[in-house]
């Protein structure tokens, strides 16, 4: 399936992909997939399915990447971590992948399986970061191969430039693409960008998009990677925590502000934290221009 692209006024044209997670129970499961059913028709470039910490979600992500593969024409990108596992382990995953038919893996430390914020400790006979994990990926199958990046750097970097450093080895490793932690200040983006850029790294940078279903939730996720919440967010959201119908208004306005800001400066591709919920990045999507395709059928069987 050829990549979806928003037709613009100005005659630029900007991809979309969508991250989803892997269901946890029966109800999450038809959510998930009512979300997929919904999304599916404006034609992502790709899907990822994201993999919990230590692996605890290795079974439900091959099941999710599976059906993607076997019941949608839609592109599925798995995301596999280092966290504890051997290289043997990763590197068996990998080949089931492949054999899956999945040609895109996001590659990713990972955090710890004790949580985000604290101490990493490599598996002794694992790949110790990210870097190394694309390595060998990368001399496993001809996968394409997207990696993390940190606008206003990662929680646990001794600072910016040593994270632009970082993304730098994961790019010589052989990654083909970083998408960023979600962010909401533009501004951030876009010094970070020229960071690399001076660094030598050459491959797309890709704005990862949040839009905000509660207000409080993405302020707690902001503070787990360390996203800056700009001051006057909060007045956007008053009064909304009785009134989800204006809050989503709201939120799909502020969002769509954000991307048309990011396109008018040049990004031609966009990568949207979906939650699982469909409703907010499509309506994105269509102030953005993209319009529903059509033939495109999926099973929620």
């Amino acid at each position: 399936m050829s990549p979806s692209i928003l037709h613009r006024p100005a005659g630029r044209d900007l991809a979309v992909s969508f991250e989803f997670f892997p269901p946890r129970s029966a109800e999450m499961d038809e959510q998930l997939w009512r979300a997929i059913q919904r999304l599916a028709p404006l034609g992502p470039s790709y899907v990822s399915v994201t993999y919990g910490a230590g692996g605890s979600t290795r079974e439900r992500t091959h099941a999710t990447v599976k059906r993607l593969v076997d019941e949608t024409p839609l592109a599925p990108a798995a995301h596999l971590t280092c966290v504890a596992a051997s290289r043997a382990e990763i590197l068996e995953v990998a080949d089931q992948y492949w054999a899956a038919g999945v040609r895109h893996i996001v590659a990713l430390r990972g955090d710890p399986p004790t949580g985000p914020g604290q101490a990493y400790e490599p598996h002794p006979e694992g790949f110790a970061y990210a870097s190394d994990l694309v390595v060998g990926l990368r001399a496993r199958h001809d996968f394409e191969i997207s990696v993390a990046a940190y606008p206003e750097g990662h929680p646990q970097a001794t600072s910016l430039a040593a994270d632009v450093d970082n993304l730098k080895r994961k790019v010589d490793a052989g990654a083909t693409r970083a998408i960023t932690q979600f962010f909401f200040d533009n501004g951030m983006y876009f010094r970070f960008v020229d960071k690399c850029r001076a660094a030598g790294i050459t491959v797309p940078i890709v704005p990862g998009i949040m839009p905000i279903m509660s207000y409080a939730q993405a302020c707690r996720f902001a503070g787990m990677c360390g996203a800056t919440i700009p001051s006057g967010m909060a007045r956007h959201f008053e009064g909304l925590d009785d009134d989800p119908e204006t809050r989503k208004l709201v939120a799909a306005a502020l969002a769509t502000e954000q991307c048309t800001k990011l396109a008018d400066h040049g990004v031609d591709e966009l990568h949207f934290y979906t939650l699982n919920r469909a409703d907010l990045t499509y309506a994105i999507c269509h102030m953005l221009g993209l319009r529903a395709q059509p033939a495109v059928a999926t099973s929620a069987a």
